[in-house]
């Protein structure tokens, strides 16, 4: 691991939807923790979305597949409380 790499400090669950835990639990699925590690990961600027919404329309894995996201939302109201919230 790079010294560059950001850790973060403290974590928290999600209470309720919002767009931005709405983007979390889709890089979360991809098996990253959020946004900072993915570009880290992958050594990628940026993140395909979707326009209209903001929402992250394309993750890679770490095995190499592809995540496809809907533009709608995609976080049920039962699914929240799994998101976790990372504080830098």
């Amino acid at each position: 691991m790079a010294s560059s790499e950001v850790k973060p400090k403290s974590v928290s669950r999600a209470k309720k939807w919002s767009e931005e835990i709405e983007n979390l639990y889709r890089f979360q699925q991809a098996g990253y923790r959020d946004e900072i590690e993915y570009k880290q990961v992958k050594q990628v600027s940026m993140v395909d979305r979707w326009p209209e919404t903001g929402y992250v329309k394309k993750l890679q894995r770490r095995d190499n597949t592809f995540y496809y996201y809907n533009k709608q939302r995609e976080c049920d109201d039962k699914e929240v409380h799994k998101v976790k919230i990372y504080a830098y």
